[in-house]
């Protein structure tokens, strides 16, 4: 009788294999989808082809032990890939991750992202329904904690909203901004500290991912992404996840997620796609891909966007279930400008005056939210 082979015992997390090695990698799903002999979870169905970092130094025979020390990117070579594995929950699955809510009622459709100042002059005839402020308007990178003025206070005092506005906070900056608020966010206690200051909305910290990044990196930034939803809404605060994909696989794999866990919305994050080819060739096929696959009522906030095609292609996907959140009423209203239907104008006028005209012209180009989507109102 031949022996019973029995799996050997995995010891700690699963881990990413040396050096990008699909066959020694604990989340290899292999072409058949069982992966290999390493393979605890079959999350990934291999290595980027234009991965830079498959060859580092660290991943060579006699490397100096210093070699990961100053590497922002988490690879299977790493010394310290246990540590990372365990920071993320031991797991690169999204299945105990939940993000309970619904979005807050009289949320208008474009909500325009101010500077963190007080809104009173640029609301003062425009009684818009929210406003949106940046993390790095909340957080300090340099150090590594909230800004003083946002200590003990309620954030609605600090933009000096009017009754029913909704303050809006997006988590969303450069790689250092974020990967500094993970790091901090523990130890100073920062996302109820921020829940603390009654922030109707949060939209939680987006983790880059690029293609030539290790797969490895891509499936943790992805988890870490949710993981800082999930610990929002835990602290109280409605919370919606930030979605970034990669691959076909990825998208499944986030919108499946999504039927099962049932978040408030989902939100992508497209300030960074300014050139037509990410555009056409990236983002706007993985949007149309979860117009079809994420359930049908599910609000979707895209921020970022201020061109009128591309708007116009996102309401062609999603109708009255989108969102949208943008700097540029703010922006070009400090210079005196407005978006209208020709673009940019320079007109030279008040900043109340000029940041009033784009918000209205930005809202009439989305439809307007009916009752029958999570949070929505009719009024604008």
């Amino acid at each position: 009788m031949d022996p019973i082979m029995l799996p050997a015992p995995q010891v700690g997390p699963p881990l990413p294999g040396r050096g990008c090695a699909c066959h020694e990698c604990g989340f290899w799903a292999g072409p058949d989808g069982t992966g290999g002999p390493a393979t605890v979870e079959p999350l990934c169905s291999g290595t980027n082809s234009d991965c830079s970092y498959c060859t580092c130094a660290r991943a060579e025979s006699g490397a100096p032990q210093g070699a990961c020390r100053m590497c922002p990117i988490r690879c299977g070579s790493r010394t310290d890939i246990t540590d990372w594995m365990r920071d993320v929950g031991g797991t690169l699955a999204f299945d105990d991750i939940v993000v309970p809510g619904s979005l807050p009622a009289g949320l208008p459709a474009f909500i325009p992202q101010v500077d963190g100042s007080a809104v009173t002059e640029l609301d003062r005839e425009l009684t818009w329904g929210a406003y949106a402020i940046g993390l790095r308007r909340v957080f300090s990178q340099a150090r590594g904690d909230i800004y003083p003025r946002f200590r003990g206070q309620s954030v609605h005092e600090v933009l000096a909203l009017r009754p029913r506005q909704r303050a809006v906070l997006t988590c969303y900056g450069t790689d250092p901004l974020v990967e500094a608020f993970w790091t901090r966010r523990r130890i100073g206690r920062l996302v109820e500290r921020i829940a603390a200051m009654g922030w109707d909305l949060v939209l939680a910290c987006n983790y880059s991912i690029y293609g030539n990044w290790p797969r490895v990196e891509h499936l943790i930034n992805m988890r870490r992404s949710l993981m800082l939803a999930a610990e929002f809404a835990a602290a109280g605060v409605t919370t919606v996840p930030n979605l970034y994909w990669f691959r076909l696989e990825d998208l499944r794999r986030l919108a499946d997620w999504a039927v099962a866990a049932d978040p408030p919305a989902v939100a992508v994050n497209a300030q960074t796609v300014r050139e037509n080819p990410n555009w056409d060739t990236w983002l706007l096929p993985g949007l149309s891909w979860l117009a079809d696959n994420l359930p049908p009522t599910m609000p979707v906030i895209v921020t970022g966007l201020s061109r009128r095609d591309r708007i116009a292609q996102l309401v062609d996907l999603f109708g009255a279930r989108l969102l949208l959140i943008s700097q540029n009423a703010h922006q070009y209203a400090l210079h005196g400008a407005v978006m209208g239907p020709n673009g940019r104008e320079d007109r030279h006028a008040r900043v109340a005056d000029a940041f009033g005209s784009t918000v209205r012209y930005m809202a009439s180009l989305l439809p307007e939210r009916p009752t029958n989507i999570a949070g929505a109102s009719v009024e604008r």
